[in-house]
């Protein structure tokens, strides 16, 4: 069994984290198996601790038995059924992210890190990027968008379109991160259409002009199309980022909810239908989980229903039950979590705790096929911005005031660890009973392969808990505030000798 102790648990070691990772590897499907009559599988766990004093740190691995006695709550694990297939676990190249890693990194330095962040077998395994269509407020570019006329022109035939922008850095990076793992799931979404589409004639704010519904769905096509070119396929796109949030400051736009309806239905629908795009999903809403009459009233619409395949939430107002609400109105129509991010001065063990709770077991026990947080990575002042945020946190922090820069893992690279290195895209949740906050939470799921994964939280204090599944079961003591992730795969029938 391997061990690994962090020198510094704010600075990446890579070395290490190499050798930790690599003992894991959901890719490679290798789980040991114990060979004893009464014994069943044996499980890998790695845990990260609130006093970070284990961080995905590889734990003595435990073994299914037979008749043993429950020890503390039961967590009861029951893989016949299935839920929600998910999608992954990431977060947002962003502009600002990608011209750090492109103009602050050294090529070396750029492969160790899309080894570590993408990487399944030496690496946390992210399989869902966001990818903002032109400028958010994290645009190291300022304010642009593929499609940029002299103020007081318009281009509704779109003659001036181009990604070229994105040419420079962020499709590169997104190609290699594609290379690392082919499976990642990419969606796209704008924080701001052209300012000649909106009636502000501004990208910070305003108003989207519904006469410019079909140049927009254009817009989409011409996106979508860039970017297969150029070898990186979108899965799905979202119509508008927080619609409902209109600033002056930076890249925004507000669309009621009957505007969006119309233009999913009636423009940007049809228009990927008509380009040959259909397999590309429509994610509506893509705002915070305060509000649930907004995705309701896109997926009441009929002509909007027959294009969307769901609504994206939000964490930053209310909370992850009422992904539940709108999926229990509408039960053929999918969940996202898509945005969530860390501040920083904030402290460890308490985003730990929140990040884990909430998005991680909170997210997808109410039905989200993803779990997506914000900026891959900031600078060590929490940029470059583009007027938004001003201490947002990346998955990494990229310190350029060092020679060479350095590279720290932040919290969210050990949460989106604990959950995207062992459930790969195409895995189901299922079934498993959960304590609530104050005890012990937990999610399960299955990958395709039929491998098991049990993310547990302790947000009590009581620290032993029976894990039982097929009617084996182990205990485990797992430290307040600390979250474990056990894996294991099946064993497979033995045939006795003699038997028919």
């Amino acid at each position: 069994m391997l061990h690994i102790f962090f020198i510094s648990p704010n600075r990446i070691s890579w070395i290490l984290s190499l050798a930790l990772l690599t003992s894991y590897s959901c890719s490679s499907n290798v789980y040991p198996t114990s060979s004893g009559d009464s014994s069943g599988p044996t499980v890998q766990i790695v845990e990260t601790t609130a006093d970070r004093s284990r961080l995905l740190q590889s734990q003595p691995s435990v073994v299914f038995k037979m008749g043993a006695t429950a020890v503390g709550p039961t967590i009861t694990v029951n893989d016949s059924l299935k839920y929600q297939q998910m999608d992954g676990f990431g977060a947002s190249l962003t502009d600002s992210s990608a011209w750090l890693v492109a103009n602050k990194l050294s090529d070396a330095q750029q492969n160790s890190l899309w080894q570590s962040l993408f990487g399944s077998t030496t690496g946390i395994g992210i399989s869902f990027l966001r990818q903002p269509m032109g400028a958010s407020d994290f645009s190291a570019s300022g304010d642009y968008s593929y499609d940029d006329v002299p103020v007081g022109q318009t281009d509704p035939n779109l003659t001036n379109f181009s990604i070229a922008h994105d040419s420079a850095y962020t499709i590169p990076l997104l190609q290699k991160a594609l290379s690392v793992s082919p499976s990642i799931k990419i969606v796209a979404v704008p924080w701001s259409p052209p300012a000649w589409m909106k009636t502000s004639g501004t990208m910070n704010g305003g108003n989207i002009n519904t006469s410019n519904f079909p140049a927009l769905a254009q817009y989409f096509v011409k996106f979508v199309q860039g970017y297969q070119q150029s070898g990186i396929p979108i899965y799905a796109v979202l119509p508008q980022n927080e619609p409902l949030h209109s600033n002056s400051s930076y890249p925004t736009a507000y669309l009621a909810a009957g505007d969006e309806a119309t233009f999913v239905g009636t423009n940007l629908g049809p228009a990927l239908f008509a380009a040959g795009l259909g397999k590309v999903k429509i994610i509506g809403y893509d705002h915070n989980w305060d509000d649930s009459s907004y995705p309701e009233t896109l997926l009441a619409n009929a002509s909007t229903s027959s294009y969307i395949a769901g609504t994206g939430f939000h964490c930053y107002a209310g909370d992850a039950r009422t992904q539940s609400t709108v999926k229990s109105a509408y039960p053929n129509k999918d969940i996202w979590f898509t945005e969530c991010s860390g501040v920083v001065g904030s402290k460890f063990a308490v985003d730990l705790a929140w990040d884990v709770e909430n998005l991680l077991i909170g997210a997808t026990r109410n039905w989200a096929r993803s779990v997506s947080l914000w900026n891959l990575a900031l600078d060590q002042n929490s940029g470059p911005t583009n007027g938004g945020c001003p201490n947002c946190r990346g998955v990494v922090t990229i310190d350029d005031g060092t020679s060479p820069a350095t590279i720290t893992n932040n919290v969210e690279y050990y949460v989106l660890g604990h959950a995207a290195k062992f459930v790969r895209p195409g895995a189901h949740r299922i079934d498993s009973n959960s304590f609530g906050h104050g005890s012990i939470e937990d999610v399960a799921f299955q990958n395709s392969d039929g491998s098991l994964v049990l993310l547990v939280f302790n947000s009590g204090s009581t620290s032993v808990f029976t894990v039982s599944w097929k009617g084996q079961s182990f205990d485990y003591n797992l430290p307040s505030g600390a979250v474990a992730t056990f894996a294991w795969k099946q064993l497979s029938p033995q045939v006795r000798p003699g038997n028919d």
